[in-house]
């Protein structure tokens, strides 16, 4: 088994893409070569408490949304 001691500026960089960026958890494992396991695991501990209570980013839900929403577009055009 392999193990990669990742610094503690890398992990919150992860994390601060995730729940402030908006980026989902398995863009951000694919591009960093991370597991969604880790992630998880560093959101738990390096996750801003705010964050966590509920709060929403609009800003960020609407990024995610329109990546959504492009997606979706390009899927339809495809099967058209």
């Amino acid at each position: 088994m392999v193990t990669s001691n990742y610094s503690d500026d890398f992990k919150r960089d992860a994390v601060h893409q995730i729940t402030v960026r908006g980026y989902p958890v398995g863009e951000v494992s694919r591009r960093l070569g991370v597991s969604t396991y880790s992630l998880y695991k560093w959101l738990k501990l390096f996750a801003d408490p705010l964050a966590k209570s509920g709060d929403v980013d609009h800003e960020a839900e609407n990024r995610r949304l329109k990546r959504e929403l492009v997606h979706a577009t390009e899927e339809r055009d495809i099967l058209n």
